[in-house]
């Protein structure tokens, strides 16, 4: 099954081609040949983005990064623009080297944004008035909202590449994860019947249906969701009673709130009445890490390679 991406308008920096120079004889022997050398490609800034938050133009390639984003955080590293971010949010805990602080995108703190002195700041939410309070200190703001499918993810990483000067290894990266998309989903077993799955945000049952970025991951191995047919699934993310996920019977549970909520298989098994559910019987609860099964950045693909062995051991 392809993943049809959504392309972004790039801007190709033209490479410079030095003269020959030629070397007039000297004595009794003659120079070499002329050289020829070439000159470092060009910068393709300034760059004019469209981002939620308007038209957005980047003068020169920026150099002290501030992102409130750990997806963008993430996507910033794998594009080899680490080196420019001088400062993260306190959720951006990948990859290891980023420069956790205790900065919020939740309740931003203009001022110690400010404080480092970044020279262009990504966010994912316009919250605390963020936008227009940096933008009136003269910080360029890029915001990049939560994505919805794999193409906004796809576009993101790309427009981070304009962004910061790294048009290529946006593309490349893209084409990697596009080409480990395409794999994984070709690999799957083919199912008679569609499993059925519960993914938990927390202990309080919130989840998603399929119609949210992360269930559209679900999506692509054929997995049916049982939120879907739950009361309040239009608003997405929707709360579950336990005698719905007890009804419902999935064939699998992923558990996303191993990190934040101590949630295991065998604290699943324990709750009164999860022992009837097909999942818990044939122990086909996943562990999955918070934050891999909540980010729309690169590390994508690892979830959904997860949920593909999840599907391949539960079919097998």
């Amino acid at each position: 099954m392809g993943i049809e991406r959504l392309r972004l308008v790039r801007r190709i920096a033209p490479l410079v081609v030095g003269l020959a120079l030629l070397m007039g004889a000297c004595g009794n022997g003659d120079e070499p040949a002329a050289a020829v050398q070439e000159t470092p490609q060009e910068s393709t800034f300034p760059v004019t983005l469209d981002a939620p938050n308007g038209s957005l133009t980047i003068e020169a390639e920026p150099e002290a990064i501030v992102s409130l984003s750990s997806p963008a955080t993430e996507s910033l590293f794998a594009i080899g623009a680490g080196d420019q971010v001088i400062a993260a949010d306190e959720t951006s805990n990948y990859p290891p080297e980023a420069p956790t602080t205790d900065l919020s995108g939740y309740q931003p703190n203009i001022e110690a944004i400010a404080g480092y002195g970044p020279d262009l700041v990504i966010a994912s939410d316009d919250l605390g008035d963020l936008v227009a309070s940096l933008e009136k200190l003269s910080i360029p703001v890029l915001l990049q909202p939560a994505a919805t499918s794999l193409d906004d993810t796809f576009a993101q990483i790309e427009q981070l590449g304009e962004a910061t000067g790294h048009v290529e290894e946006a593309e490349a990266l893209v084409d990697e994860m596009t080409s480990e998309i395409d794999g994984i989903v070709a690999d799957a077993p083919e199912l008679d019947e569609p499993l059925t799955y519960f993914h938990e945000l927390d202990t309080t049952y919130f989840t998603v249906t399929s119609a949210t970025f992360i269930g559209g991951i679900y999506d692509l191995l054929g997995l049916e969701n049982i939120a879907d047919e739950a009361p309040k699934a239009g608003t997405g993310y929707p709360q579950l009673s336990e005698e719905f996920i007890i009804d419902a019977d999935p064939d699998l549970i992923f558990l996303a709130d191993t990190k934040c909520c101590d949630q295991d298989g065998a604290v699943v098994a324990a709750r009164p009445g999860w022992d009837q559910i097909a999942a818990v019987q044939n122990d086909q609860v996943i562990e999955l890490d918070d934050d891999i099964a909540s980010r729309w950045g690169p590390r994508v693909v690892d979830f959904l390679r997860i949920v593909a062995d999840a599907v391949a051991e539960a079919s097998g």
